[in-house]
């Protein structure tokens, strides 16, 4: 039975892949700080779900807390690493960068070695759709330059794809990173900008909207995305022919995949679905754009598509209703308990 390790187990992503990889019959191992970037309320939930499997097992740990972790992986014989344990969050790293460096460059530094040291088979890890950064070509291709990072979140998560890289080559450890676009979905971040506009439309509350709206994301279904990380679970990447003009060619086994939905959707109409679907209008509050924002995200999923069959397939109306439905179960529970 393989074995996988999911870093950030509580978290939104790890928590929906902790628990398709379970029902497919996997063995998994789940790790977490449970910090409280966002009400660990809600981790800890996630966990009491994971936790009533029998093929669940959890631990404390932090992961720039080298000798924990390496004590994790001496108790366990672990085949595959997906690494979305991360201080997640574009506009936070302005204010706290120290805990990016931490979390994202010396927590994955640890997760890296831990993978050599124990001869892991493969290791997926999560990249973000902010390393394109002041590129302009659209669709984002992972061909494409992504030398300027707008945000020091951003510049963590291209340094994670370089990070890899070398020990890709130089261990030939088997590396993948996912360049995710705008997850969304039950279960989600509270600090996301559906879960607060929704909070917000149902209370009577303004929504802030940045660049007085003038934005475009490729608001990706959380089903799609674990879809598209467990076909990639097996498949790990081998040693390519020394093809300089292709960042996946450089002879390392060592790909990266951008996954996200293709189709990025207009702030407004993104807040119209909501409105329709919440049935209140939203008060607006128009504001000029961050510092450290992206006007457009557009994945381009080519050599997802053709390397594992994957192609999202959840419109935008059909993800936020399954994410209303569920953010008004939640909101009624937890209001009892407050």
């Amino acid at each position: 039975m393989t074995t996988i390790l999911v870093t950030g187990a509580a978290g939104f992503i790890g928590f929906h892949l902790s628990r398709r990889l379970l029902s497919l019959g996997y063995q998994v191992i789940g790790a977490d700080n449970i910090n409280e970037y966002y009400d660990v309320r809600l981790k800890r939930e996630r966990l009491r779900i994971l936790k009533n499997h029998p093929q669940f097992t959890f631990y404390l740990v932090d992961l720039t807390n080298r000798e924990n972790l390496n004590h994790l992986f001496a108790e366990n014989s672990v085949d595959v690493v997906v690494n979305l344990a991360a201080q997640a969050g574009v506009r936070y790293s302005l204010e706290d960068p120290h805990s990016y460096v931490q979390s994202n460059l010396v927590g994955f530094m640890n997760v890296l070695e831990a993978c050599r040291h124990y001869e892991v088979k493969h290791l997926i890890y999560a990249s973000s759709s902010s390393v394109y950064g002041a590129n302009q070509n659209l669709p984002y291709s992972t061909k494409d330059c992504v030398d300027f990072p707008i945000n020091i979140y951003a510049a963590t998560k291209k340094a994670n794809e370089l990070m890899a890289h070398s020990y890709s080559h130089l261990y030939q450890l088997p590396t993948t990173g996912l360049r995710f676009f705008t997850v969304y979905g039950p279960w989600g971040r509270p600090d996301m900008a559906y879960y607060t506009f929704t909070k917000s439309i149902i209370e009577g509350k303004p929504i802030k909207v940045f660049n007085y709206g003038d934005m475009e994301r490729d608001f990706t279904y959380i089903d799609d995305i674990i879809e598209g990380i467990t076909r990639l679970l097996e498949l790990p990447p081998e040693p390519q022919p020394l093809l300089v003009d292709k960042m996946s060619s450089s002879g390392a086994p060592y790909k990266i995949y951008n996954i996200g939905n293709n189709k990025p959707v207009k702030l407004i109409e993104f807040i119209q679905v909501l409105e329709s679907l919440i049935g209140q209008k939203a008060i607006i509050e128009s504001l000029p754009m961050q510092p450290g924002d992206m006007r457009v995200t557009y994945a381009e999923i080519d050599d997802l598509q053709a390397d594992t069959g994957f192609y999202p397939a959840t419109p935008i109306e059909e993800g936020l209703s399954r994410f209303v439905k569920w953010y008004k179960e939640w909101n009624k529970e937890w209001n009892k308990t407050d």
